[in-house]
């Protein structure tokens, strides 16, 4: 037996404005949006479909955002890594900060990746370009 990565939950204030900002920085869509919960996913996605999908190997996963009364206090235990596909790190850094993103000095200055607030402050980390002209290992 098995199991897949099928949804993220993420806990804020405001589920509409958190879930606009990820889904720009993701290139996602809102899949379904009431005032409390918000789910965003990769444009196109069927549930029919997906199930055969989920059965058969990992699917990028949707993403809920929740509202809940109380405010973050600490440091993310768990948090996303996101990697720019078509450009470098630097330039996608940029991109996100005017996005409404933070950088913080969180990670060391040697390190090849940045750590960053989302707008309710969730951490979060931008590695290295996956961009063929900036790959490297």
């Amino acid at each position: 037996m098995t199991s897949r990565i099928t949804e993220l939950s993420v806990d804020c204030a405001d589920p509409a404005a958190l879930a606009r900002f990820w889904a720009a920085v993701l290139d996602y869509v809102v899949l379904d949006e009431d005032r409390d919960l918000v789910e965003i996913g990769p444009a196109g996605r069927e549930d029919a479909r997906l199930l055969a999908e989920v059965r058969s190997g990992p699917v990028p996963p949707t993403i809920f955002f929740a509202r809940v009364p109380e405010e973050k206090v600490v440091k993310n235990r768990v948090h996303l890594d996101i990697s720019p596909v078509d450009t470098d790190r630097d330039a996608e850094v940029a991109r996100l900060e005017a996005l409404g993103a933070r950088r913080t000095d969180l990670a060391p200055p040697e390190k090849s990746w940045v750590v960053m607030l989302d707008p309710e402050g969730n951490e979060f980390c931008v590695l290295r370009s996956l961009a063929p002209e900036h790959f490297s290992l």
